[in-house]
């Protein structure tokens, strides 16, 4: 692989309609977003290092946007 790439991970799980993305394969810790459906890992820096989406399938009719930031560690 290339120095300039990393790989991320996807899984999806139907039978519980949530699918989840890291960036990174690192501690960390979950947070919530100001969407009900999607749910922030970031490590103890507070980098965001992946993020997790619930009820997936009921976007096919409202998508949902959020904001991928940064926090102070340790300060949701």
């Amino acid at each position: 692989m290339d120095d300039c790439m990393e790989r991320i991970g996807i899984r999806y799980d139907p039978e519980s309609d949530f699918l989840e993305v890291i960036f990174k394969q690192k501690e960390g810790y979950f947070k919530e977003t100001l969407s009900d459906q999607v749910i922030d890992k970031v490590d103890p820096a507070g980098n965001i290092i992946g993020f997790s989406i619930l009820n997936i399938c009921s976007l096919k009719a409202k998508p949902v946007e959020v904001e991928l930031v940064k926090t102070e560690a340790g300060i949701p």
